[in-house]
């Protein structure tokens, strides 16, 4: 079989056999073929799925520009432009999160690397598998190079993109293979996945490489992992059986694991307690579904973590707020952890580690566990009560009427009003809820009514502002998008306003729902609550987001009004256009309990520090 000579041939013979891997198909060549570094580049990431590019072109891409158009222009690969280096970051990571699609992000080293760097923190703190290429300073040290970081060392965007992922420079052309399978060792990764910088010098990049293309790595497949040892089993479900307090803690890892833990709480007799990011793991109404527990949490979520005399801890890593600074458990004395990460599995003192799969190791227990004594049945029923009392504390601030707001001047909704009805309005549509960090994040994972995981998208491992309006792309770029909410603050909006734009010139189908106080409202409640005075977390700027949205042709901007069928009324119009909508509502920001749900937990910051410490000290686990 002969491969054609031009790169132009080359891309229309690939389609012309139905794609890469199809061509490839009984391929036993020997004889490598001679490429440009960046078509073997592309043909490498085709054999591992990435066909999706978020692009930012700049001077040190283009010769990578000109592979993508030649592959576009045959339907091997699709790219989509940007106008913003950390919303295209974000919406790369959503589109891996949401969609389970890998894409490579695009751009240059200096100001659009660092950006587009600066985003990946959401995909590496939350475990996301992406790509980042960029093109890099030339290797021959001609001089400096416009954009490099400004001193006489090598490789220096390579080592600044180490401390947040995966990272290779290809300073030979010989050594794809290899970066290729670095790359796909992290982006694939069963239990850390995480960005993976692909530095390419400018010169390097025309380059010919000499490569087998069935050689070039292939995207690794990874069997679930289970404890082989049955005595720590056996030993765990004996804990579980004859504790009568026992509460799970679900983490990001039990996300895939919903029906197991269903299964395995139901058998345990456990109340379940929520991370921000995992509602909808038991559905909402579950009798043993505590909700959210940690720093903010809820009555009953932070009742269960505090009552619990054995804490299971499932696919968690211990974040700082979802686990009160490590003293959100003052009654355990016993932990089980459940994780495929040999480092987490172990956080916690006095701990039986099962390490593995979260699935498998679930149904392994459920399998040992006694039948459910009177004395769990006690603990349910406790649980259950505090669970009421969350629902009866929550319908209280739902039914308020809208309050008085001196930044309005007028009665307005509440957050919580505004999210709960925006919450059914997502619910009976089949959207995707994704909430943007501050005060809009933590009221939506308390408020949210999820019976299935995914129904709600939180960036809640580095609580990233801008990401949610950013992660409304990831609907127009993945093969099967569905409609989606941002929810989301005036300043989480303004990080990247740009998705007014964006949002129109990639058709997505969309609302950015702008609860408006114009503050830093997270901030400013803990400002008051730390030292009983806010300092710099107010905005005395008017802005009409409502006309600013209205200036982008395609974008639908409406007022949601002041109370709640209003914004019942807003999001059916948003609901109905075919494009991008923004609905912005005026919310209150106060000193009335009614205004917000409340913190449960303790952490470790500012003037709590110290006494967060000295019970840290004391504690056992």
């Amino acid at each position: 079989m002969t491969i054609p000579a031009t790169r132009m041939e080359r891309a229309a013979w690939f389609a012309g056999k139905g794609g890469l891997a199809a061509a490839l198909d009984g391929y036993d060549s020997e004889e490598p073929v001679r490429l440009p570094l960046t078509e073997a580049l592309v043909l490498g990431l085709l054999r591992q799925g990435v066909s999706k590019y978020l692009v930012v072109f700049g001077h040190g891409s283009t010769e990578l520009g000109e592979t993508l158009r030649v592959y576009e222009a045959a339907g091997l690969v699709r790219c989509h432009q940007f106008r913003n280096e950390v919303e295209m970051s974000h919406a790369g990571t959503a589109l891996r999160m949401i969609y389970d699609e890998p894409c490579a992000v695009v751009t240059s080293i200096g100001p659009g690397a660092l950006q587009a760097m600066a985003g990946s923190l959401a995909a590496s703190s939350n475990g996301v598998g992406i790509y980042h290429l960029y093109g890099d300073e030339t290797t021959h040290g001609e001089g400096y190079n416009m954009q490099q970081i400004p001193r006489p060392e090598q490789g220096l965007f390579g080592r600044l993109a180490a401390a947040m992922g995966g990272t290779y420079t290809l300073y030979a052309p010989g050594a794809l293979r290899d970066a290729l399978r670095k790359g796909a060792a992290t982006v694939f990764h069963p239990t850390r996945a995480g960005p993976f910088f692909l530095n390419l010098p400018l010169n390097v990049q025309p380059a010919d490489v000499l490569v087998r293309l069935d050689a070039l790595p292939t995207r690794p497949r990874f069997s679930p992992l289970a404890p082989a040892d049955d005595a720590r089993v056996n030993r765990a479900a004996a804990l579980i059986s004859n504790c009568p307090r026992v509460a799970v803690k679900a983490g990001g890892g039990s996300l895939g694991a919903a029906r197991q833990l269903r299964r395995f709480a139901e058998a345990a007799g456990a109340a379940v307690v929520l991370s921000p990011g995992t509602t909808g793991v038991l559905p909402d109404d579950h009798s043993q579904n505590m909700h959210v527990g940690g720093s903010k949490g809820s009555i009953c979520g932070n009742f269960a973590m505090r009552e619990a005399e054995l804490a299971i801890f499932v696919g968690s890593r211990a974040v700082c707020q979802s686990d009160c600074s490590g003293i959100g458990w003052p009654s355990a004395r016993q932990v089980i952890n459940i994780n495929a990460d040999g480092g987490d599995v172990q956080h916690y003192n006095r701990t039986l580690a099962l390490q593995g799969d979260a699935a498998a190791v679930l149904d392994m227990l459920s399998h040992r566990l006694a039948p459910i004594c009177a004395e769990k049945s006690e603990w349910l029923a406790l649980c259950s009560s505090r669970k009421a009392e969350w629902n009866s504390f929550k319908r209280e601030r739902f039914d308020a009427g809208p309050l008085h707001d001196d930044v309005w001047q007028r009665p307005v909704l509440t957050q919580p009003q505004a999210i709960r009805v925006a919450d059914r309005f997502a619910n009976r549509h089949g959207a995707i809820k994704l909430f943007d960090a501050g005060d809009v994040q933590a009221n939506g994972f308390q408020i949210v009514e999820d019976n299935t995981p995914g129904q709600s998208v939180t960036e809640s491992g580095a609580s990233y502002m801008g990401f949610a309006v950013s992660a409304l792309l990831s609907g127009a770029v993945a093969d099967e998008g569905r409609y989606a909410i941002a929810f989301t603050g005036d300043g989480s909006f303004m990080m990247n306003p740009q998705i007014l734009i964006d949002g129109v010139g990639h058709g997505v189908h969309g609302t950015i729902l702008l609860l408006d106080n114009r503050r830093m409202a997270a901030i400013s409640a803990l400002q008051r609550a730390q030292y009983g005075a806010e300092f710099r977390t107010n905005d005395a700027v008017v802005v009409d987001y409502v006309r600013m949205a209205t200036s982008v042709t395609g974008v639908l901007a409406l007022s949601g009004g002041h109370d709640q069928d209003s914004l019942e009324m807003a999001l059916g119009r948003a609901h109905s256009h075919p494009g991008l909508s923004l609905v912005h509502v005026p919310v209150y920001f106060g000193p009335d309990p009614l205004g917000g749900m409340g913190a449960y937990g303790d952490w470790n910051v500012g003037n709590w520090c110290e006494a967060v410490q000295r019970r840290y000290a004391e504690s056992l686990i």
